[in-house]
């Protein structure tokens, strides 16, 4: 079966439950893809704008626009997460600078929380990007920046659960099984990418309102519609960058962008050191040195944090 039938196979699953009522993607939105911008651009999406309805939430509101929860806090800081109300405009922060690193294979951007998936050329796919929210490792059990590659995919996994996580269920009270089985009570959800990171691996979940969130023990979590995508997509051997990027900065045309994520991935910390976005400017203004940078406008984007692209300066130089 080729890859498109198998997503497409995978939309009409998905459409089918939830006629009959299951759920599944009632409220889901699908992989957000876009074209590769053109050469000397890295801005994808755009930003939407919406007016909630009575009964929404920032969990149904993240899951339907695919995007994670504390993109939606970050974004909407005067908006009640959990009463918004009726008819209130709410902005879907949906637009991207994308990571200024080698455009391929899967990047992970941790302060973000959100990876980006560069497929090969000679795919279905070449010259696209598709990017997912994503939920990650908890104080503690943080997950780390590696170079490394996808080196098995499994549908249906079960779970080890390592002696440390075992240790900490059980002093909670909460015995966990040497060998949790596939089902709805599995935390990896119905598709897993192992990574050859040992012990670390990309998974779906059996509580997506984490997505968004330092939630896991490490682990890399998505949607469940979001995994069964990637899953589709990601043949074995895939190169798989975890990076570190609060300050993203790019160029859309003439025009500079920063796009500023809170640099300890919890949204709460504020910037402490000016050093690292100061730096990454000034690194990608290094072929436009007479670009006129609004430096005032790029600090109050870097300290506000919201994770939305903003233009801080304009060059008529050819690119």
């Amino acid at each position: 079966m080729t890859l498109s039938a198998r997503l497409r196979r995978y939309s009409l699953l998905s459409f089918a439950l939830a006629v009959l009522g299951f759920g599944l993607a009632t409220s889901a939105a699908h992989a957000a893809i876009y074209d590769m911008p053109p050469e000397g651009s890295d801005v994808v999406g755009k930003l939407q704008h919406i007016k909630t309805e009575e009964d929404d939430t920032f969990v149904k509101l993240a899951r339907r626009y695919n995007v994670g929860y504390r993109e939606l806090r970050l974004s909407n800081p005067d908006v009640d997460p959990w009463l918004p109300g009726d008819g209130t405009p709410m902005v879907i922060p949906t637009r991207y600078v994308l990571p200024n690193v080698a455009r391929k294979g899967i990047v992970i951007n941790i302060p973000e929380m959100r990876l980006y998936y560069f497929p090969p050329e000679g795919s279905e796919y070449a010259g696209k990007v598709v990017t997912y929210p994503l939920g990650i490792g908890r104080e503690g059990w943080s997950t780390p920046l590696a170079k490394t590659t996808v080196v098995r995919k499994k549908a249906d996994p079960t779970w080890t659960p390592p002696a440390s996580i075992r240790a900490e269920h059980e002093k909670a009270g909460d015995t966990l099984p040497a060998v949790v089985p596939a089902g709805p009570d599995n935390p990896l959800g119905q598709h897993a990418l192992y990574l050859g990171l040992p012990s670390y691996l990309l998974h779906g979940t059996n509580k997506p309102a984490g997505i968004g969130l330092k939630v896991s023990h490490g682990c890399i979590r998505l949607y469940p519609e979001d995994i069964a995508s990637l899953f589709a997509l990601v043949p074995t051997g895939t190169p798989v960058n975890i990076i570190s990027e609060p300050y993203k900065i790019g160029w859309e045309g003439n025009t500079l962008f920063i796009e500023s994520h809170p640099p300890d991935a919890n949204g709460d910390a504020p910037v402490r050191s000016f050093t690292p976005w100061v730096e990454s400017l000034i690194s990608a203004t290094a072929d436009h040195p007479k670009a006129p940078i609004d430096w005032d406008r790029a600090q109050a984007v870097v300290e506000k944090a919201d994770g939305m692209p903003e233009p801080i300066g304009v060059t008529v130089e050819q690119r």
